[in-house]
């Protein structure tokens, strides 16, 4: 029998560290200053392969709105979506602050999918599929709410030993780029992993594509190598 925590794909540990950090999401020089200094990038790839401006975004785990907003001001009409409330507060008053309108909403991308399938152009969901119990259940559901036609982007780690030193040991330990426990290492996901379970749901693999970071200089960049951060797009064929 399912349960609550089945149906919403959530693990409620994970949701306390985001809670946690909910307060310090605008902080550009706190400890999630990573996500400030990649924004623009994954924006960038988001661009290649969609035009934003006039449509209908879905940002699955939008948190406290880094890319919510930025796609709003780029012309998209987005509604975000988060199971951490604390995270959403700071989204909304960040939002309204700043004269942007954007709809949030507390709920899981699974629970989304009974009144909204099929609704939306393009459907974002960065650095998330390695906090769920379930990432399957979160790709079907995400092919389940795009149009047929639509594209589908999804970030994630890549499950090796370099993406280890760098993404655990170095962020989060060394540098403190990152809390200590943010994320966990068995749960990142090699881009044939992700790309296999995308498949499955139909979906088409459009491009992937690596990202460096250069926490010293606070610079960013797309690069062919996924060996630890990278992007993915898919696209949804049309019926």
């Amino acid at each position: 029998m399912n349960t609550d925590q089945d149906i919403l794909n959530v693990d409620n540990g994970e949701i306390s560290k985001f809670d946690n950090m909910a307060a310090r999401w605008w902080d550009t020089e706190g400890e999630l200053r990573p996500l400030h200094d990649l924004n623009p990038v994954r924006l960038k790839f988001i661009r290649q392969h969609t035009t934003i401006g006039g449509k209908k975004i879905l940002d699955i785990g939008c948190g406290g709105g880094i890319l919510s907003e930025a796609m709003v001001r780029e012309g998209a009409r987005v509604t975000g979506i988060d199971l951490s409330q604390k995270a959403l507060t700071i989204a909304r008053l960040h939002a309204a602050k700043a004269g942007i309108e954007l709809d949030y909403r507390h709920t899981s991308a699974e629970q989304h999918t009974a009144t909204h399938a099929g609704e939306y152009d393009a459907i974002t969901c960065l650095e998330l599929l390695e906090h769920v119990p379930d990432p399957a259940s979160l790709i079907q559901a995400a092919t389940r709410l795009v149009k047929s036609g639509g594209r589908i982007f999804f970030s994630t780690i890549n499950r090796n030993p370099k993406a280890y030193i760098l993404a655990i040991l170095g962020a989060e330990y060394i540098m403190h780029l990152l809390p200590r426990g943010t994320h966990d290492y068995s749960r990142f996901i090699t881009p044939s992993e992700l790309a296999c379970q995308a498949r499955a749901t139909g979906l088409i693999l459009i491009q992937e594509a690596g990202i460096r970071y250069n926490p010293l200089l606070r610079t960013a960049s797309l690069v062919r190598s996924v060996d630890v951060n990278y992007l993915m797009c898919f696209g949804k064929p049309t019926e």
